[in-house]
């Protein structure tokens, strides 16, 4: 089994595009210090939101889907599941509460990512819950002229056990002593985490779960008001391609983690961004007319009704469908198509 030794890593040299990023984040995490004390009804909003993209998100990236409507009532009204995609989106919902609630007292060990996967599964019949795998797995590949092929082999189902202790131990050490930036060993744990893909269902998900426990044990919380897993899903493509350039020579001690960790900090940054463009909307006192129109135009493109309710938390659907058509009325927005499928764009 290869050696982990995440001491090694702080002699690395990262080049300024890796520095770039941790500095900007930092930045933007100072910012956010002064947002947490105004607003607290709007910033619970957002909350809300990005639990229900992120459940709805990380599930999609994996194929388990369900409509809109039904993904916020499981998210925000709790109901019962339907069927098994449900019983997925339901686990994934549960543990996520956990983590927001209490990730200042779940530490990164084994036996806490088995209860949180075993959560992960708890609305269905699942005998590997909780379990690591019990079978070799493969990551493959599929490509454009339908032919698939294994591109990546993780550990086998004896070395598991053994290596997720030990990558929790190494994270736990060098973050305690303070011998890593935690935005590098972050995005190495789960790097690790995914090539020893230490489940036989479940992995890409759980890796998102730990990716934000993480990050907030860490301070940052970012995830908590944008969802991570949404920025992930909507650029999936470059996640994939990103992991499977950090994957070449991992048995062997020689990847290359650069690419991996420029993807995820990346997502991180794009987040701040993101909750600082919410923010001075939330503190603009502005008339709901005013903030409708001022959303509008942070948009570029095509852009839906939603999109514009989630940037303005603090207004009611009505408030901004009645922003929305006087823009439209005004000229100022132009409107396609009809029903669930309207668009509005800016002339």
């Amino acid at each position: 089994m290869r050696i982990f030794n995440y001491s090694a890593i702080k002699n690395q040299k990262w080049d300024l595009e890796v520095v770039g990023l941790i500095a900007a984040i930092y930045k933007e995490a100072g910012k956010q210090e002064a947002y947490l004390t105004q607003r607290p009804a709007e910033l619970k909003k957002l909350v809300e939101i990005a639990k229900v993209q992120s459940t709805e998100a990380s599930n999609a990236i994996e194929g388990i889907v369900t409509t809109s409507t039904r993904i916020r009532q499981l998210v925000e009204e709790k109901t019962a599941p339907k069927n098994r995609n449900e019983q997925e989106i339901a686990g994934y919902r549960d543990a996520l509460n956990i983590i927001h609630e209490n990730f200042d007292v779940i530490p990164l060990t084994r036996n806490y990512i088995l209860q949180l996967h075993k959560i992960l599964y708890s609305h269905m019949n699942n005998p590997m819950a909780g379990k690591t795998k019990n079978v070799q797995n493969y990551i493959s590949a599929t490509y454009p002229d339908g032919h698939s092929e294994t591109v990546f082999v993780p550990l086998s189902p004896a070395q598991t056990p053994a290596a997720l202790d030990v990558i929790c131990e190494e994270y736990n050490r060098v973050i305690g002593n303070m011998e890593l930036e935690p935005l590098i060993a972050i995005p190495v744990f789960i790097h690790d985490f995914l090539c020893i893909h230490p489940f036989n269902d479940g992995n890409g998900r759980m890796s998102r779960l730990l990716t934000t426990l993480l990050l907030y044990r860490s301070g940052f919380y970012v995830g908590k008001y944008i969802s991570l897993e949404a920025k992930i899903a909507a650029n999936k493509d470059l996640y994939y391609d990103a992991l499977g350039q950090s994957q070449s020579g991992w048995h062997e001690g020689k990847e290359d983690v650069s690419p991996f960790v420029k993807y995820l900090l990346g997502v991180v940054l794009s987040a701040y961004n993101d909750l600082d463009e919410r923010a001075s909307l939330i503190q603009a006192k502005l008339s709901a007319f005013e903030l409708v129109r001022r959303a509008v135009f942070t948009k570029i493109g095509r852009f839906t009704k939603q999109d514009i309710c989630e940037l303005c938390p603090s207004l009611s659907l009505s408030s901004v469908e009645g922003g929305l058509r006087k823009l439209v009325s005004s000229g100022e927005l132009k409107r396609e198509g009809s029903g669930k499928s309207t668009r509005y764009f800016r002339s």
